[in-house]
């Protein structure tokens, strides 16, 4: 899929964007993702990752596992000098759309507590606090705080 918005084109992860995807995620996260574990998200047959591209320069991505009718979201994140300029929503909706296409009723995610910018963007989303796990973050020790959203049902046509 190649779908375009708001100058954002988007495409499935393939191991060539691996490079630019590990080099975000480093900058990213104080408990980055690794080299195999991307890796292994290309042959997971319940992972869906897409990466959003403006021109040629990669500035995000977004995935999920689809387990059953619900969308685990397992990443979502932005280049960090492309952040706060509304890319993250747009990857966000774009991933979320995807999911409801491929049968999800509901999305989950966990979020750091202290990641106030995102939690902002999954309010906005329509997510709503779930719950919390305490000291889900090893590294850092911080509690996660659990997400949830239900897609509106379809209307039939």
């Amino acid at each position: 899929m190649n779908d375009t918005k708001e100058g954002l084109s988007f495409k499935r992860f393939t191991i060539e964007y691996l490079p630019n995807v590990l080099f975000i995620e480093s900058e990213s996260y104080p408990e980055p993702w690794t080299h195999g574990m991307f890796r292994q998200e290309l042959t997971n047959p319940c992972s869906y990752v897409w990466i959003a591209l403006r021109g040629d320069c990669l500035i995000g991505y977004a995935g999920f596992w689809l387990i059953l009718d619900e969308a685990h979201v397992t990443r979502v994140t932005v280049a960090e000098k492309y952040r706060g300029l509304g890319y993250g929503r747009i990857i966000t909706e774009h991933m979320l759309e995807n999911a409801a296409e491929l049968g999800a009723v509901l999305a989950r995610l966990e979020v750091r507590e202290t990641n106030l910018p995102a939690r902002a963007l999954y309010d906005r989303l329509g997510f709503e606090v779930e719950g919390k796990r305490i000291g889900y973050y090893q590294r850092t020790n911080e509690n996660a705080v659990l997400m949830v959203k239900h897609f509106e049902a379809k209307q039939p046509d």
